[in-house]
């Protein structure tokens, strides 16, 4: 009888517990499905025909029976084998790489500058590295695009490594530095006590520890340089032996965008490195969003 009555009580909890969650996870079902639903529409629109775009919305797929020969391959086809895309992709690249390891690498120096040295006039300007953050990236093109002009760096691979690393850097240092002070403080100071230097520090304890942060933040900058338009077309401009995907997939799509039913099947096309990108670094990434979130 005790035993029963255990497993009764135990079957109950069970289903006293499902009920309580269970709106939750309609909820949560129920935002994923309307933040997946743009997607899917992009992929479907990607398989028809440019007649079948122009004349009815992809949902109408649903609307009579599946019909394999009203979808193609020809908008990727077209894609893939458009002049210079197979050099716009090593483009996007080379650049992108660097342009994620140069602010990750300077960023994270900066945040243990920030966290763990003591100089004079750190706190302000720390304040003064946070408040780029609210600069309108729009109102440097001008005046950078002219130095750049005057240095030569005009539609070069340095040019727009340095630009996107300006760019990264307030965000890194930002987020990197609150995850660095945060470290324990006594596993620092034992190392300081022990006769490490602050690169020995660093190298050693700081680095190792804040991978979660690291690997965020390099998801974040790789994933912005990756699918960014504005920077590039600006200081690349028409250059295209350095010109990226975007700056490509626009030029197909053309001046008046007349070729716009391209744009479906490309964006899936530059989406095959960036979901590569995050989901080998997926662990480290959630790891690092939820950093301080729980303290003890």
């Amino acid at each position: 009888m005790p035993k029963q009555q255990n497993r009764k009580s135990s079957l109950i909890l069970c289903i006293s517990s499902f009920l309580e969650k269970t709106p939750v996870h309609i909820a949560i079902i129920t935002i994923s499905l309307i933040w997946t639903l743009p997607t899917v529409g992009l992929l479907i629109s990607s398989l028809r025909y440019r007649d079948d775009i122009l004349s009815s919305g992809w949902w109408t797929v649903f609307q009579h029976p599946f019909d394999f020969t009203q979808y193609q391959l020809g908008n990727y086809i077209e894609v893939l084998t458009a002049e210079g895309m197979g050099e716009a992709f090593l483009n996007s690249l080379a650049i992108s790489i660097p342009a994620t390891i140069i602010p990750l690498a300077m960023a994270m120096f900066a945040a243990y500058a920030f966290a763990w040295m003591k100089f004079t006039g750190r706190q302000l300007l720390f304040i003064l590295v946070v408040g780029l953050l609210v600069v309108p990236l729009q109102m440097t093109l001008i005046p950078v695009l002219q130095a750049y002009r005057i240095l030569g760096l005009s539609g070069t691979f340095l040019g727009i490594w340095l630009a996107h690393t300006g760019y990264g850097m307030p965000l890194g240092i930002y987020l990197l530095r609150n995850y660095v002070g945060g470290l324990p403080k006594d596993l620092i100071e034992a190392a300081a006590v022990d006769g490490a230097s602050h690169l020995e520090i660093f190298t050693q304890l700081i680095v190792p520890l804040s991978l979660p942060a690291i690997a965020s933040f390099a998801v974040f900058q790789f994933l912005w340089v990756w699918n960014d338009l504005l920077v590039a077309l600006v200081y690349l401009g028409g250059t295209l032996d350095v010109a990226p995907l975007t700056i490509r997939l626009t030029n197909m799509v053309g001046s008046r965008g007349q070729d716009w039913h391209i744009l479906t099947s490309g964006a899936f096309i530059t989406m095959i490195v960036p979901l590569i990108v995050f989901f080998s670094l997926q662990h480290y990434f959630v790891r690092g969003i939820l950093a301080g979130s729980v303290k003890g």
